[in-house]
């Protein structure tokens, strides 16, 4: 599928603007940058879902974002020809600041001092990072997927006591919840499933998970299977829990190769801010806006992503006007990393709207991220430079070139 790619074939940028000259432009269209699939963790169980939702919620572009893995592409590929939905072909770290760590200087992990979520937006499709970004890449993923296993034996040794009958098997989870990646959150919707499996009766599944929890009562209770997952995660699978195995150093990369990559395979560097918490608090690293701009410059990172559900609406507007006036690239999105389906339609803390100046900036981001795609797809440089440096002078052409792209693509 990848050498079919729809960009590579599309009409050279002056012939795209004969084609839509006459068309009104629509100010902004509505678009969600950051959705994880089925291939990492994800609330919709195939790729389908995905689309089927973003349709009836009149999405109009859309990011797929996994954690290390770029194995949904072609599927999301297909959905998003199929649906005409257009596509930003993206991916997630977790990368390690080993001074940050020892300060105890949390970053966007707000319980993790030094580990950082990092992603790169717009890569090239298909993905090549080459034979040593590769090679880092797959040992990532397989020190990751060993810690898996280990949690799994863990797992398994609270279950026995409880109910011998009942194995987890890393290979079982992977084939029936998991198209590639293992994570936490598979883990416990197996320990769910199973439970669900062997005790038919409700208070049997409660008594079970709570012999596993040490005697502590379940909150959730049976009847809402995301939350009692979250529970589980909680419980058990977290730092503290009695199956939770930390993660050893060569689980992550460095932010310097975590660029390399992206930069390497077509992308644009992008910075998540967590920004304020339910409480109004922030992570040190992100506590002062105007710090934050300095060590993202520092590090050539002109592009933040918000998941605006976390935040409080004001500050959001407030900390989105900072980073826009500093000629920043800000992206919106919903994650759905979670078991709770939500909207794909972005929203701020309380489901509330997000009004049409952040509309307008997003909406602006996304086209640059379009334009970025289809000049690379056509050979040609993008927003971002060899160098790491960005083509912030062409901010606005790109804007334009963006929404002609992806209007001809809608039509």
């Amino acid at each position: 599928m990848a050498n079919k790619y729809f960009l590579s074939n599309y009409p050279a940028p002056e012939d795209l603007r004969k084609k839509l000259i006459r068309n009104n432009l629509p100010e902004f269209r509505e678009a969600n940058v950051h959705v994880h699939t089925p291939y990492s963790f994800s609330a919709f169980a195939n790729m389908d879902k995905i689309f089927s939702m973003a349709k009836k919620e009149n999405i109009s572009v859309l990011g797929i974002n996994d954690f290390f893995v770029t194995d949904g592409y072609d599927d999301f590929y297909g959905g998003a020809v199929k649906n005409k939905i257009f596509p930003l072909f993206n991916i997630e770290f977790i990368g390690l600041l080993k001074e940050e760590q020892r300060k105890g200087i949390r970053i966007n992990d707000p319980n993790n001092p030094g580990r950082i979520y990092f992603c790169g937006k717009g890569l090239d499709y298909p993905f090549n990072p080459g034979f040593l970004n590769r090679l880092r890449l797959n040992s990532v993923i397989k020190e990751s997927q060993n810690q898996m296993k280990a949690m799994i034996s863990r797992l398994n040794d609270l279950i026995g006591p409880v109910n011998p009958s009942m194995v987890l098997s890393y290979e079982v989870i992977k084939k029936k919840f998991a198209h590639e990646l293992v994570r936490e959150r598979h883990l416990a919707r197996a320990v769910r499933l199973s439970a669900a499996e062997i005790y038919p009766d409700p208070d049997g599944q409660i008594k079970f998970l709570e012999s596993l929890y040490g005697g502590k009562k379940s909150i959730a209770g049976i009847g809402n299977d995301a939350m009692l997952e979250n529970e589980i995660r909680s419980n058990l699978l977290k730092s503290g829990g009695p199956a939770f195995v930390e993660e050893n150093e060569r689980s992550f990369l460095n932010l310097d190769n975590i660029i390399t990559i992206i930069l390497k395979t077509g992308g644009i560097p992008c910075y998540p801010v967590l920004l304020d918490d339910s409480s109004g608090n922030y992570t040190e690293f992100e506590s002062d806006p105007e710090k934050l701009h300095q060590s993202l410059s520092e590090m050539k990172v002109r592009c933040i992503e918000l998941i605006p559900q976390r935040n409080n609406l004001a500050i959001l507007k407030e900390f989105v006007r900072f980073f826009y006036q500093k000629e920043y690239l800000i992206t919106f999105g919903t994650e759905h990393n979670t078991p709770e389906m939500i909207p794909l339609a972005v929203t701020a803390r309380g489901s509330e709207a997000l009004d049409n100046e952040l509309k307008r900036i997003g909406w602006e981001s996304v086209c640059i991220i379009a334009a970025h795609q289809y000049l690379r797809a056509r050979g040609m440089q993008g927003y971002v430079l060899p160098d790491g440096n960005h083509s912030l002078s062409q901010k606005r052409e790109l804007t334009f070139l963006g929404k002609l792209v992806i209007e001809f693509f809608l039509q």
